[in-house]
């Protein structure tokens, strides 16, 4: 699993957290109104990584750093995923806090996204006034994460209470973002990626080196399009894991909103930048000499089969859960993506189960039984490529129209 720096002060006790990611009103002097809720430490699921819950609070259940190789970092952390809290009225600002015991060289984080008619938002971080959402949201889920430095130290978590209420309206994000990074194969068969995954050989998934865009585990909630620079193959992919290099550069965001290295161009990962130019003298967040410019990782079945890619390279990524209108969910996969409505047509990729693809329109093409119906209908992709609606499990964020 790939690690990120501590962000609490190890000295302090018992933290009280709320902070804004993205710009907000002064907080008040008053305690905040809105609806408030608390978080259920006790229930850790199939859903959480590398915590458990005992008397004194959650703790990472193995507190014990790994050096491993690049890009993993030296730090233990564990996830607890609450469930989806659904909210009596939509809001746009989620404060959270956290009461907790923390010991030196460990930290605690508080997360929260939001789900709103096109998806959920991407992952924010609440450490400072309050996490701030482009729109408002009709619900909000949090994770707690805690991460350790040093062997068998770790904080426990006693209590995490959350507020959601309305802020001033923020600008949206540009939606359907698309770059060129270097990508690198991860391997790692047998290994557990950020979100609880069991790497299996020819797997279907990617990971980027932030945890803003991180699905939980059996969900595409946050998928890429990655394509080969000459656009002939092409797969949908859940973010199932957190790298390459570093773990807190969401480099697809405005300075603005970008969590690290703001000062670098909007789409250029500090990988890149360390090892094209000698950014940050070469190196990455952990202090490492960064030996290639990887800003996207790609499971074996991803580089192999999806983009049918030989070696390390250059491919354009499209960011999906920053674009709008109707997703599918891919229930089963990974699924062939053709060129037109039938399988006579030439296959132009893959989209991995529980990928969710934009879907532009439909079409009727040839009659395919799959696992959800039998079906004539085929979903055209907004790269104007298709799959069969016999392998959607579900489709959301508004009607697909005719073509």
């Amino acid at each position: 699993m790939k690690m990120p720096q501590s962000r609490i002060p190890a000295a302090a006790l018992t933290a009280v957290l709320a902070a804004a990611v993205l710009p907000a009103p002064a907080p008040a002097l008053a305690a905040p109104r809105g609806e408030r809720w608390a978080t259920d430490l006790s229930r850790v699921d199939a859903d959480d990584v590398n915590v458990r819950y005992t008397r004194a609070g959650l703790r990472l259940a193995d507190p014990r750093p790994s050096a491993g190789r690049p890009p993993r970092g030296p730090v233990a952390e564990g996830m607890l995923l609450a469930a989806p809290r659904t909210l009596a009225r939509p809001a746009n600002r989620v404060r959270a806090q956290i009461t907790a015991r923390v010991a030196a060289g460990a930290s605690v984080d508080a997360e929260v996204r939001g789900w709103w008619a096109g998806g959920w938002t991407e992952w924010r971080a609440v450490t400072g006034d309050a996490a701030v959402f482009d729109r408002p949201v009709t619900r909000v889920q949090a994770r707690v994460v805690l991460d350790t430095r040093r062997p068998g130290v770790t904080a426990e978590v006693r209590a995490v209470r959350l507020t959601a209420d309305t802020a001033a309206a923020v600008s949206a994000a540009t939606p359907g973002l698309t770059f060129r990074v270097y990508a690198t194969r991860i391997g790692l068969v047998g290994e557990t990626t950020a979100n609880g995954h069991t790497i299996v050989p020819r797997d279907h998934f990617v990971a980027l080196p932030s945890r803003r865009g991180l699905a939980p585990r059996d969900t595409g909630d946050y998928t890429v399009r990655v394509c080969t620079t000459s656009g002939s193959r092409c797969e949908y992919a859940p973010v199932w894991d957190v790298g390459p290099w570093n773990t807190r550069d969401d480099y697809w965001n405005l300075s603005a909103v970008r969590e690290n290295w703001k000062d670098l161009p909007q789409g250029q990962p500090q990988a890149q930048a360390a090892y094209q130019y000698g950014y940050n003298g070469g190196r990455d967040q952990f202090g490492r000499v960064v030996l290639n410019p990887a800003g996207i990782d790609l499971a074996d079945g991803t580089f192999w089969d999806g983009l049918q890619l030989g070696t390390n390279a250059w491919v354009d990524v499209a960011y999906l859960w920053t674009g709008s209108g109707p997703r599918g969910v891919v229930g089963d996969g990974p699924l062939n993506v053709r060129a037109g409505a039938s399988t006579a047509y030439a296959v132009r990729g893959l989209a991995a189960r529980y990928a969710n693809v934009p879907i532009q329109c439909h079409v009727t093409g040839q009659t395919v039984a799959g696992p959800y119906r039998t079906t004539s209908r085929w979903n055209r992709l907004a790269g104007g490529q298709y799959v069969s609606h016999a392998y959607v499990s579900a489709v959301y964020g508004g009607t697909v129209p005719p073509c």
